[in-house]
């Protein structure tokens, strides 16, 4: 079976996005476990923008759904050329 590969990277860049905002708000709400995650995305996204912020949610949901497209389109791409 193919994968639609346009289809699949955008719903990995929403889900993607959709974790990235998530756990930011977790950790600005100080949810345990969730600083420390954000704390790694300020050392990934903190050049583009990002913080543990409302702004930063923003900020972070769209590179969330950036690096998602990207990275499991390249991989739905792959998928089609090993399979077919």
């Amino acid at each position: 079976m193919r994968l639609n590969v346009l289809k699949f990277a955008l719903a990995a860049g929403i889900y993607a996005a959709g974790c990235v905002a998530l756990a930011t708000i977790a950790s600005i709400l100080g949810i345990p476990g969730f600083p420390e995650f954000t704390k790694f995305l300020i050392s990934v996204y903190g050049f583009y923008g990002y913080s543990i912020s409302w702004l930063g949610v923003i900020i972070g949901a769209f590179w969330g759904f950036v690096e998602g497209f990207i990275h499991l389109g390249v991989f739905a791409w792959v998928y089609n050329k090993l399979v077919g």
